[in-house]
């Protein structure tokens, strides 16, 4: 509401009444235009010496450091690191990229990334939005179904982006979505004719609009689409798309691949150099196919990595080294409580074999050492116990009595 008073803006000179509002300062005034302009102008300014997302061209974060950065979070799975390095990496230059005469427009390059449970996929994807200056959002592709049915409708992945970019829908379109359990919507049944896989094959034809680059109308609250609903249109081309999936079972397809080329003695030797313990490093686009992902998604992911399923070392290392390890997360919790938590190192090498045992991947060391715990956690916050020290049998006799044992695999 306009002031009754004689003050006038100190940039324009027009008085009170003239004006929606007036702001008041120490020496002067600022009506609300002017204050409008004087944004206009410091974000033209700005936008003149950085980019649209923040990011001066000098600083922009090389795959080494992006890769180094992943390193303190995430043990192992060098390959993936540095094809996720090399793919953000180059999707900032995108977004910075300017036509010259030559016309040369740089393709983004949307990333597929394939591993067994508990290998660390979505972890990447968490540690690399820590890093990020563009809006960032991981969807799951299990609840998406195709449209008019019970579910998620395709365009829900661009509602999240839009809601990490606070409806900022210029930042939202040079962002970057991590898409889980991609392997979730793989084609149900080679015949594509005996019924409708609403949310196999259906999902996939509808993310082909969105990894290729396209204007798509979002409902700004997520759920289904309705006439009368106001719509946002987001054009897709600038997004870059990571897909992730466990793909459990691929390995068959791998191994049945890799024996057709058995003709002659010279290629049984060569198939005998083959890692069976790995055969996730020899995927290819082909076998996705035969998994059941259409070849139309597949060449709208033309970068296809993989993460090596972890061994005991491995685990071991995740289990104290990180930033974030498990063992840290506990000692902070028992510090917040006044409670010095410590553990034999014979504890570590225990919770390694049991995980090695439930074949859970990094998850399954979470279950053991929450086990473990649990009996401690309950009632030491009431108790006025200053120390815990986990010994190798205290480890064992609480493992043993708690319902996570009955996992095991004989």
């Amino acid at each position: 509401m306009a002031k009754t008073t004689g003050d006038n803006c100190t940039f324009c000179g027009r008085n009170a009444r003239d004006v929606n509002m007036l702001i008041n300062g120490i020496s002067g005034a600022i009506c609300d235009d002017c204050a409008r302009q004087a944004y206009e102008i410091v974000k033209e300014q700005t936008a003149a010496g950085k980019t649209s997302f923040g990011l001066n061209q000098q600083d922009l974060p090389k795959p080494e450091d992006i890769k180094n950065f992943l390193d303190q979070y995430v043990i192992g799975q060098d390959d993936a690191k540095r094809y996720l390095s090399v793919s953000v990496y180059n999707h900032y230059k995108r977004l910075l990229q300017k036509v010259d005469a030559d016309d040369v427009e740089i393709e983004k390059s949307n990333i597929i990334m394939v591993g067994a449970t508990g290998t660390g996929k979505t972890l990447l994807a968490r540690t690399i939005a820590k890093l990020l200056h563009v809006p960032f959002s991981i969807v799951d592709a299990t609840v998406l179904t195709e449209a008019g049915y019970v579910g998620e409708d395709i365009e829900s992945i661009l509602t999240r982006l839009l809601q990490a970019a606070d409806y900022d829908v210029e930042a939202a379109q040079r962002g970057i979505v991590f898409i889980d359990e991609i392997d979730k919507i793989a084609r149900k049944s080679d015949n594509p004719s005996i019924t409708r896989d609403v949310s196999g094959e259906g999902v996939q034809q509808g993310l082909l609009k969105l990894l290729e680059g396209s204007i798509v109308n979002v409902p700004p609250q997520g759920g289904r689409k309705h006439p009368e609903q106001k719509m946002i249109a987001v054009d897709t081309k600038n997004i870059l798309f990571i897909c992730g999936g466990a793909f459990d079972g691929i390995e068959k397809k791998i191994a049945q691949r890799l024996n057709t080329r058995v003709v002659g003695y010279a290629a049984s030797k060569e198939v005998a150099s083959v890692d069976r313990n790995n055969l996730l490093k020899y995927i290819t686009p082909v076998d996705l196919k035969s998994f059941g992902l259409i070849p139309e998604i597949i060449g709208r992911l033309p970068i296809l990595t993989y993460l090596n399923p972890l061994d005991r070392n491995t685990l071991r290392c995740i289990l104290t080294e990180p930033k974030n390890s498990i063992v840290k997360q506990y000692v902070k919790l028992f510090e917040m409580d006044d409670i010095k938590l410590t553990f034999d190192e014979e504890v570590y090498d225990f919770i390694v074999d049991k995980a090695m045992e439930f074949k859970l991947g990094a998850r399954g060391l979470r279950s053991i050492v929450e086990a473990v715990m649990m009996d401690a956690m309950y009632s030491m916050p009431s108790e006025n116990k200053k120390k815990l020290h986990v010994t190798l049998k205290y480890a064992k006799e609480k493992f043993e009595k708690s319902d996570v044992n009955r996992l095991q695999v004989a």
